[in-house]
């Protein structure tokens, strides 16, 4: 089959320990799922999960000991950062339970969801999407993927992200309101899941701005460091 014009490449994240790389299909994110980061946003309690998407290509993609560059986006004067864990999904599946979903992970990452916080609020008082706030180019950070049996206990790891040196926030991803299987049964139960999907599971409280020049180190326990620089906008 011919095409008017080629795409760009397929994204894609490399594997610890492999040669082959990591084929990126969709990226899902969860909202508001630390009970403090939505006590933060103005929330309370174990409400329903919700999803959100990132194109696929707003992904930065950072190798192990190597610091990545993300332009300061356009149209914002409040760019957040939002540390997560990141799961990478190697089978797919339709209506997953939660006791069978550990069977459809191929690992973990770190994550960062970058969000155009002031545009995000504008959309949300005015009652319309706020793909504007969370889906922009290079708003997805990632470091590469740890295998799932080399990840060790990620459901009780430490997760930080540090500021010029400074943590910003730090917590445990015990404390998901939503954890990692049942994010998976309910995200599956309104979309099918497919080989190469990645889910962003949600970030704690301490979110917070950066500005041009800012370095983040975010850290995921046993899931190695996630270093980028924000550089001048574009």
């Amino acid at each position: 089959m011919s095409l008017v014009f080629q795409l760009a490449p397929q994204p894609s994240v490399p594997v610890l320990g492999q040669a082959e790389k990591f084929p990126v299909r969709r990226i899902y994110c969860v909202g508001r799922n630390y009970e403090e980061h939505a006590k933060e946003m103005g929330f309370t309690g174990r409400e329903p999960p919700f999803f959100f998407l990132k194109p696929a290509d707003a992904l930065v993609v950072v190798n192990e000991g190597a610091t990545g560059e993300m332009a300061y986006p356009s149209l914002t004067q409040n760019l957040h950062h939002e540390i997560e864990l990141v799961v990478a999904i190697g089978t797919g599946g339709r209506n997953i339970k939660a006791a069978d979903a550990e069977k459809h992970i191929y690992g973990f990452a770190v994550g960062l969801d970058m969000t155009r916080r002031d545009l995000q609020n504008e959309m949300k008082k005015q009652g319309r999407p706020w793909c504007i706030g969370k889906a922009f180019d290079e708003s997805a950070p990632m470091g590469p993927i740890t295998l799932k049996a080399q990840a060790g206990d990620v459901n009780h790891a430490d997760l930080e992200v540090a500021v010029n040196g400074a943590i910003r926030q730090s917590s445990n991803v015990s404390k998901l309101i939503w954890n990692v299987a049942e994010t998976i049964e309910h995200l599956s139960s309104a979309w099918e899941l497919q080989p190469g999907d990645l889910i962003f599971t949600g970030t704690p409280e301490g979110v917070a701005a950066v500005v041009p020049g800012d370095v983040l180190v975010g850290k995921v326990a046993g899931l190695g460091t996630l270093t980028v620089k924000v550089n001048p906008a574009k």
